[in-house]
């Protein structure tokens, strides 16, 4: 008998079994987690996302262009446009402390533009220190002057040598180099977007005067005795009339603009009274002036006053501080900044404390009262 053929591989039964889908497989069980693994692997709340963690490792590597430290990055400046870095004091002149807002390093800031020179003009200068016009008996301010300072240091002479009583300046009696030493304060005082002011100003949104009263004090404060009173008022006088201080402001790559004397200055002599705004301790804490001149030190912190001279002021914001830190720094210093009550109300002096050589540059020390004001990297 002959082999039965095998099954066409066409019938649709066999077609159906081929095709047909294999079962589901049961899913897959999820595995949630508990939320002591979701705690462990969390971030915390105040941490970095990873791309600031990653900047932050870079800007930890910064190294100052000048110096190539990377120490004290708490005085270390970051260029917003190239993020190079350099510290307060490498820098050509010193930055006090680090500015507020955006701050562009040498290579990236705008060019400076140059020191534009005020005018030797007379008007011009009268104009600009409001120096009042001299019409008194018909004698020339500048002799008037002589007769003045010499009828005072005549009096006060023997009283000088034993208590160290404050001597008026004299100033230069050459009318042109007067004009240049007020020419070159204008200059200044321009360049640094300062209006001139020789005294203190109480501003609305300020302290005002009712606050400056030396007898809150902390510890007390010593009053001005009625001959240094005398000698300040004349000195004030003189300058009204336009009768300066001999002094010159010149401009320093290093330090900015600093304060040299035209001509011998005796020692006790009065230079200057440290001028401008009247406000606050606490609401000047944030900020980035350079200058700022404790005016009274009260109990109750709130009520502390500095002087800030960055909107107004005179020659007294650009004399230069001491570096206390070192012997040499020491060595400089030629005046002293003093506080006094002059009828009730707080007023800071500065007074020459040794004889200042003609073309010496004058400095005092910015803590005098309290030890604050970093000067460790001063030249």
């Amino acid at each position: 008998m002959g082999r039965s053929a095998p099954p066409s591989t066409s019938s649709p039964e066999l077609r159906r079994k081929r095709t047909a889908a294999p079962p589901p497989e049961p899913p897959t069980p999820r595995r949630f987690c508990s939320m002591d693994d979701v705690m462990r692997r969390s971030r915390p709340v105040h941490a970095p996302p990873p791309v600031a963690r990653a900047r932050e490792a870079v800007y930890d590597a910064v190294l100052c262009d000048t110096c190539g430290s990377g120490d004290r990055d708490d005085e270390l400046l970051l260029c917003d446009r190239c993020d190079r870095g350099r510290h307060t004091f490498c820098l050509r002149p010193i930055a006090a402390k680090v500015p507020i807002g955006p701050w562009f390093c040498p290579d990236c800031a705008p060019p400076a533009k140059p020191v534009k020179r005020f005018p030797m003009k007379q008007t011009k200068i009268v104009n600009f220190f409001r120096i009042q016009k001299d019409d008194h008996d018909g004698v020339p301010g500048k002799c008037r002057l002589s007769q003045d300072v010499r009828k005072r240091r005549k009096r006060s002479l023997v009283m000088h040598k034993k208590r160290r009583r404050i001597l008026p300046f004299v100033p230069t009696e050459d009318r042109a180099r007067r004009l240049k030493q007020m020419a070159s304060l204008a200059t200044a005082l321009i360049s640094s977007k300062t209006v001139f002011s020789n005294e203190l100003t109480y501003m609305p949104n300020m302290a005002p005067r009712s606050s400056n009263q030396a007898r809150l004090e902390e510890g007390g404060m010593q009053i001005l005795p009625k001959e240094d009173k005398e000698t300040i008022e004349l000195c004030r006088t003189m300058q009204q009339r336009g009768e300066c201080p001999p002094l010159l402001v010149v401009f320093d790559s290093c330090e900015g603009f600093t304060v040299q004397a035209d001509a011998d200055i005796k020692d006790m002599t009065f230079i200057t009274e440290y001028a401008g705004d009247v406000d606050y301790l606490e609401n000047r804490a944030s900020d980035d002036c350079d200058c700022i001149m404790t005016l009274l030190l009260t109990e109750d912190p709130s009520q502390r006053l500095v002087i800030c001279p960055d909107k107004r002021g005179n020659i007294s914001r650009f004399i230069s501080g001491i570096n206390n830190y070192t012997p040499d720094g020491k060595k400089k210093q030629n005046v002293k900044c003093v506080r006094y009550d002059i009828d009730g109300e707080s007023h800071v002096l500065l007074v020459a404390c040794r004889d200042i050589a003609c073309g010496e540059k004058l400095y005092y020390d910015y803590n005098g009262y309290e030890h604050a004001y970093p000067t460790h990297h001063f030249l």
